[in-house]
């Protein structure tokens, strides 16, 4: 009985020491690598200019899929790029008076070599420059393939 209590301890010590030891790898630091900064913003230039054009497949291609979005209380999911109507996007945008929209801030949150919190403001304009609003999100990017994209958006935009 106390050898099988143990080595029940033992596996326990040892799971946890491989556990840790994994964990701490893929730990977000705020400490970013400026490699990692300028891939990130690099995607996020790129999702507002595909935005702003209305180039629904150029923007898509800044997602990583599936790609999540959380606003109004409602969570999506765009399982592959495509599964979208041009028209419907930003056709429900132009008809409540927007025309662009513009970064206020990005700032780079935490960070690992694969995964990057974004805190962001965006602003949307109406084509007379006057504003409609300001939107704070958080926006989880991740590289795969070894292409960083946009996974998670979580915004307070509709």
């Amino acid at each position: 009985m106390k050898r099988t209590v143990i080595v029940f301890l033992l596996l326990i010590g040892i799971f946890a020491s491989a556990f840790g030891q994994s964990a701490e790898k893929d730990e977000g630091s705020h400490a970013i690598d400026p490699r990692v900064n300028s891939a990130v913003f690099q995607v996020l230039d790129e999702y507002m200019t595909t935005f702003n054009a209305k180039d629904l497949n150029g923007w898509e291609r800044t997602y990583q899929f599936p790609h999540y979005r959380l606003a109004g209380g409602k969570m999506s999911v765009l399982e592959k790029a495509g599964l979208r109507d041009s028209a419907k996007v930003f056709g429900e945008l132009q008809k409540a008076g927007w025309d662009h929209s513009q970064w206020d801030h990005r700032n780079i949150i935490q960070a690992s070599a694969d995964k990057v919190h974004v805190d962001t403001r965006f602003s949307r304009y109406r084509a007379d420059g006057s504003l409609i609003g300001h939107y704070e999100s958080l926006y989880i990017l991740t590289k795969e393939d070894g292409r960083w994209g946009i996974k998670f958006r979580s915004s307070y935009a509709e």
